[in-house]
C-alpha cells in the first residue's frame, strides 16, 4: 500500500533555448535536483528541477524544467519514503513534458535519464528545533 496520495502537479517554470547553427553535435548533460516540504494536515510538495544543457555551449542549448507536485501522506510515514514515492511519481510527468516540448519545437525529443532514487544518498534537513 503506498504511503503517499498524488494530488495533482503543475509545470511552474519552463525554459528552452536552441541557438545552434543546424547540424551541430550536441552532448547533453543532465542535473537534477528534488527536495519535499511539508505542510500541515499530512500534506507536502515535491518540487523537481531539471536542468539538461550541452556541454560545450550550456548557454545557446538549454532547458529547465520547474515541477511541483501535491501529496497526501500516512501519518507516521517515514519522510525518506514520501521523497521517494513522490519522486517516483512526478519524474514521468517531468520526462514526457521535457519530450513533448523539444519535439515540438522540431528537434529530435530529448529523452532524460531514468535515475534511480532508492539508490542515492536521501540527505534530511530537519529546520525546526526539537521540543524537549
Amino acid at each position: 500500500m503506498p504511503a503517499t496520495s498524488f494530488k495533482g502537479y503543475n509545470v511552474v517554470e519552463f525554459s528552452f533555448a536552441n541557438k545552434l547553427p543546424p547540424g551541430s553535435q550536441i552532448q547533453l548533460e543532465n542535473k537534477y535536483q528534488f527536495n519535499v516540504k511539508y505542510a500541515a494536515n499530512n500534506t507536502c510538495m515535491g518540487e523537481m528541477k531539471i536542468n539538461v544543457a550541452d556541454r560545450s555551449n550550456p548557454e545557446n542549448f538549454f532547458v529547465n524544467l520547474l515541477l511541483r507536485g501535491v501529496f497526501t501522506f500516512t501519518p507516521g510515514t517515514a519522510k525518506e519514503d514520501i521523497h521517494i514515492e513522490a519522486h517516483k511519481t512526478l519524474f514521468p510527468y517531468a520526462r514526457a513534458y521535457i519530450s513533448t516540448v523539444t519535439a515540438a519545437a522540431g528537434i529530435p525529443p530529448i529523452i532524460i535519464p531514468e535515475v534511480d532514487i532508492e539508490a542515492q544518498s536521501i540527505y534530511r534537513f530537519d529546520l525546526r528545533p526539537k521540543d524537549t
